[in-house]
């Protein structure tokens, strides 16, 4: 991307940063985001209406945690000019890299599954019926990245990042005990309950997926930021771990308000948007069931696309939204193929979601300490990165937020194994 043009129009410093940052700001913000998505939403929402004030806590290790991740992303990216599966295949061969793509592969539609059953989930919600429902949605996500280009289909996620402010909204709504929520998120509350541990699992293993991390850095590439304009593209990506902190600490905020506070027992979204009705009003219960929709509708979109990223980037098959069907006759092939399959087997009555949804969210599990691992080994290789490796400082942070995800990757699988 050439900026030379706004240093000629845009003399004044800081505004000349501005204006670049808004145009490199996507990647980091969009990847971010889409980790609140129907799976995430769930478990902050059970998270708030089960436990209260009392997990807040976790947020600030988990804002650390995500923007370590999604600042190496960028930085290899942009340095490396390659997507992180293009990176696995040169530093470990194709062979393990096939194997870790199948393993991706399958998880990752496992996730498709979850975004498109949280569509009909909405749709319940909205009495809208599911085979109107589910069609129009696949249309839609399939027509954006067919019909747009790296710019438009950007601008669209956007949008749709801006949206899950409706969570805000809902959390002040709620008029939740602010004293009490500063406090837990001061002083930690640990506890010995499984089921708290098992909460605190669910809440990191849903902030940081193996997919995410192949998204970012694609779209980093796909964009064409420069080396000269890093420091933007890494405020993008911190920026992006902050805010979508702030959305799940919202959603958690409203449900302890009111569910956690009436003792009321609820077990999906549907229960806490139908709970929120007398608790905090109409309004905060459509904003939260709207932003229930757009985030199943937005991962919905976004997931697809980071597989067909990956798989093409691997195998070394033409891949990006804005190439046409012609020239990537396989990354639009797989896009389009996992939703309609998705959709498809949502709509097959009896089908055993659940199980599917677990097996998906243990393929995760066990992915995630091996792309990790991946992504220190080249991110610390001087022939990939160059000066851009990682400091001893960076490196001591990574390694411990490895160590720590790994550990909880290994305690969402043994617990998943065990549901």
């Amino acid at each position: 991307m050439d900026f030379r043009i706004f240093t000629r129009i845009f003399k004044n410093p800081a505004l000349l940063s501005i204006i670049i940052f808004l145009s490199v700001m996507g990647p980091g913000i969009i990847t971010a985001n889409v980790d609140n998505d129907a799976g995430g939403i769930t478990t902050y929402s059970l998270a708030g209406s089960q436990f209260g004030y009392t997990l807040l806590w976790t947020f600030i290790p988990m804002i650390i945690a995500l923007a370590v991740i999604q600042e190496m992303g960028v930085r290899m990216g942009i340095v490396s000019g390659k997507g992180l599966a293009d990176l696995i295949r040169e530093k470990v061969g194709i062979k393990l890299t096939f194997l870790m793509m199948v393993a991706l592969l399958l998880a990752n539609f496992g996730n498709v599954l979850a975004e498109f059953s949280g569509i009909a989930v909405s749709a319940a919600i909205f009495n809208v019926p599911l085979f109107v429902a589910l069609p129009l949605s696949a249309l839609f996500v399939w027509l954006l990245v067919v019909k747009g280009n790296y710019k438009s289909v950007e601008k669209v996620f956007l949008l749709a990042s801006c949206l899950y402010f409706s969570y805000i909204i809902a959390g002040f709504l709620s008029q939740p005990d602010w004293t009490l929520a500063a406090q837990n998120v001061l002083i930690p509350t640990i506890s010995t309950d499984p089921d708290y541990i098992t909460m605190v699992i669910g809440l990191v293993g849903t902030t940081i997926a193996p997919w995410m991390m192949f998204y970012l850095q694609s779209s980093v590439v796909e964009k064409g930021i420069s080396l000269q304009n890093l420091k933007y593209s890494k405020a993008d990506a911190i920026i992006g771990a902050i805010v979508v902190n702030i959305v799940a600490f919202f959603i958690v905020i409203a449900c302890a308000a009111t569910i956690y506070g009436n003792g009321i027992e609820v077990t999906d979204v549907a229960d806490v948007s139908e709970a929120l009705v007398p608790l905090a009003g109409q309004y905060a219960s459509i904003l939260f069931a709207f932003g229930f929709l757009n985030a199943s509708l937005f991962a919905a979109s976004i997931l697809p696309l980071s597989t067909a990223y990956y798989v093409c980037e691997s195998l070394g098959f033409e891949a990006g939204v804005s190439k046409s069907f012609k020239e990537a006759p396989i990354f639009h092939g797989l896009y389009l193929g996992l939703i309609v399959l998705a959709v498809i087997i949502i709509m097959i009555p009896n089908i055993p979601l659940l199980s599917i949804l677990y097996l998906s969210q243990v393929a995760n599990g066990i992915l995630l300490p091996f792309v990790l691992i991946l992504m220190l080994l080249i991110i610390n290789d001087k022939k990939v990165m160059g000066e851009h490796v990682n400091s001893k400082l960076f490196n001591l942070i990574a390694i411990a937020t490895v160590i720590i995800v790994m550990g909880l990757s290994i305690g969402l699988v043994a617990s998943s194994l065990m549901a």
